[in-house]
Order: C-alpha cells, then structure tokens, then sequence
C-alpha cells in the first residue's frame, strides 16, 4: 500500500473539506505532493486535479518537488530583508544553480525561500535541513554549500 493509500484509508467517505488536511498528511509522508499522488486524492475526494492544484499553489506550505538532501532556506522576512538576505539568496541561486522551490537533478540541493523563521534578532538567518544560521553572509554561505560538496565527495563547485 502506497503512503498516499494509507493516509486516503484514514479519511473514508472524505469530502472538499479534507482537501487540506489530506494534501497536508501525503506531503509529511512523501516529502511533496505528486502528480501521481494528486490525482489519487482527486479521485478519492471527487475533484478534478485542476482545483486540487489551485488550491495547492494557493498556499506556500506545499511543495511539488522532493526536497533535496540538503535543502536550505533562506528567510526573506523584513529584518532579514533589511540585512541583506536578497544577497544571500541570490547567491544560494548562483551557487546551486537553483530557483526557490526547485530541487537539482540529483536530488542533492533544494532552494526554499521563508517569509519569517522568527529568529529576526539573528538576521539574516538560514536553516539547512532544520540547523539555523545566523548572521549569514554570501561567503558564509559559499562555505557551507562547499563543506556539503565536500561531504557527498564533490569538488567544492
């Protein structure tokens, strides 16, 4: 039994108002939402894909991507903004060869922009697969991109 089976047996006869909380369950157990997994829901709910989709892009909660193994977020909230975290996101971009909300080929890296972490005393703040940094710099950042290079046996680049 697939997880999106699994989580569709715990809410049977479910109707629109499941949507979210279903959408919700699948993404914590695969990681995102899929086609393949968007259609099965559309199917047990009686939606067309379509409107599951619109409602799915609505909020920023969901993700149609698997996450990378190292998957950074950058915190675009006000204080990190007013110290400089459209640097740092920029050149998580250029570094990773990335856009917000995409994941490389290989699975290795995901880029995810935040609006708030709540750590604005630290500003600007990033988290790397739930470990928070603080006071990130674009050179700081380039470090840390090259030590997970280096841990997977890459060349730095």
């Amino acid at each position: 039994m697939s997880a999106v089976e699994s989580v569709l047996k715990k809410h049977p006869g479910a109707g629109r108002d499941a949507l979210i909380p279903i959408l919700q369950e699948v993404q914590e157990d695969e990681g995102y939402l899929s086609r393949e997994a968007i259609a099965e829901i559309g199917k047990h709910l009686g939606i067309p894909t379509a409107k599951i989709y619109g409602v799915a892009t609505f909020y920023n909660q969901f993700r149609f991507q698997p996450k990378g193994k190292y998957h950074f977020m950058v915190c675009r909230g006000t204080a990190c903004h007013v110290k400089g975290s459209n640097r740092v996101l920029e050149t998580a971009e250029k570094e990773l060869g990335l856009k917000p909300g995409q994941t490389s080929r290989d699975r290795l890296f995901s880029l995810e922009v935040v609006a708030c972490m709540g750590a604005c005393g630290l500003s600007p703040v990033m988290n790397l697969n739930g470990e928070f940094y603080a006071k990130v710099t674009p050179q700081k950042l380039v470090k840390i991109i090259q030590e997970c290079r280096e841990t997977e046996g890459g060349d730095g680049r």
